[in-house]
């Protein structure tokens, strides 16, 4: 078993005043049980990250805080997100911790699959992969579409843990290297397997939302998705530039048409296919535009290089206002 064992739980947290005192009493069972086995340190902690949140969820870690030594958390300056929540918590909570376990608030992860990841991290794993085994909590246009997000994914050459989140564990090695990662776009759980290092899986069931509505809607998730997509991937572009070619054929082939019909003497046929076609060329280069431009505007955000959060009060450090 590894020396080194001082474990941080990373929550991002938003608007989750609901399911806080439920989740906070959960983990605290966790950990208390985990460092009896002493399979983790007593100095292990849970930090919780406000996401710029409108209701009372700050002031809920800080109380949670004040009483509870196994309780820690930080705040952003303003809601910057899910995943830059969750980087701003990782980043912070290497400087204290020799493994990290990030999570969502809902309860919605199972906390009793830790165990399992831990004993990889003893086993000599970096990176341990939460994946559901099953989705029977989801609805089947929620299966059918989160399902067909992975293997889209994986289609547009993105290199993703199938049914992975972010529910994983971590290194703070893996964490100090993955702090070289510096763009803005940020797709972390494809991010995560460029880093390398030994990784295993862990499975486990996910459970239905304790409380408050999910942050995730389906508006959300396309989003969410098609950042992944082309901050991975550059096949929309050569998809593009394929569609062009052979554009550029066809309209090779209707040209020796149109030259062998002029030849023959016959007179033009109709206005429906010329109008048809270029209603068609015309979607497709709006299109091409689209998903070009999209690329640049990821280009534009990137060479910003605006920091990606800023942390209004740490909780572990008086030391206030940093900037990533």
């Amino acid at each position: 078993m590894k020396k080194n064992n001082i474990l941080y739980v990373v929550v991002p947290c938003y608007n989750e005043e609901e399911v806080l005192e439920e989740t906070t009493k959960q983990l605290k069972l966790k950990l208390t049980s985990l460092i009896k086995t002493k399979k983790i340190s007593s100095k292990s902690k849970v930090m919780y990250v406000n996401d710029g949140s409108k209701d009372k969820t700050w002031e809920l870690i800080k109380q949670i805080h004040s009483k509870e030594e196994l309780f820690t958390g930080i705040t952003l300056s303003r809601n910057r997100g899910h995943q830059n929540a969750l980087l701003a918590g990782l980043m912070t909570a290497k400087n204290y911790a020799d493994l990290i376990i990030s999570m969502d608030a809902d309860l919605q992860d199972d906390i009793n699959a830790m165990d399992e990841m831990i004993d990889k991290y003893h086993a000599g794993y970096e990176i341990v992969y939460g994946v559901r085994s099953a989705r029977k909590t989801d609805t089947w246009f929620k299966r059918v579409t989160a399902e067909g997000f992975y293997k889209f994914m994986q289609l547009m050459g993105v290199e993703v843990v199938y049914n992975h989140a972010d529910y994983r564990l971590t290194s703070k090695r893996v964490l100090d290297n993955f702090a070289d990662f510096k763009e803005v776009n940020l797709f972390l759980r494809g991010m995560f397997p460029l880093v390398g290092f030994k990784s295993t899986k862990v499975y486990y069931e996910r459970h239905e939302r304790f409380a408050g509505e999910s942050k995730y809607p389906l508006k959300k998730m396309l989003n969410f998705a098609w950042d992944g997509i082309t901050s991975f991937s550059v096949k929309p572009i050569r998809l593009v530039l394929n569609l062009g070619v052979l554009i550029f054929g066809i309209s090779i082939i209707m040209l020796l048409y149109s030259l062998i019909v002029k030849l023959v003497g016959k007179a033009v046929e109709g206005w429906t296919f010329i109008v048809c076609s270029i209603w068609l060329v015309s979607g497709i280069q709006m299109l091409s535009i689209g998903i070009v431009g999209e690329y640049i505007g990821k280009i534009y955000n990137e060479t910003k290089q605006r920091p990606r959060y800023i942390i209004s009060e740490n909780l572990e450090d008086l030391t206030n206002d940093k900037k990533y």
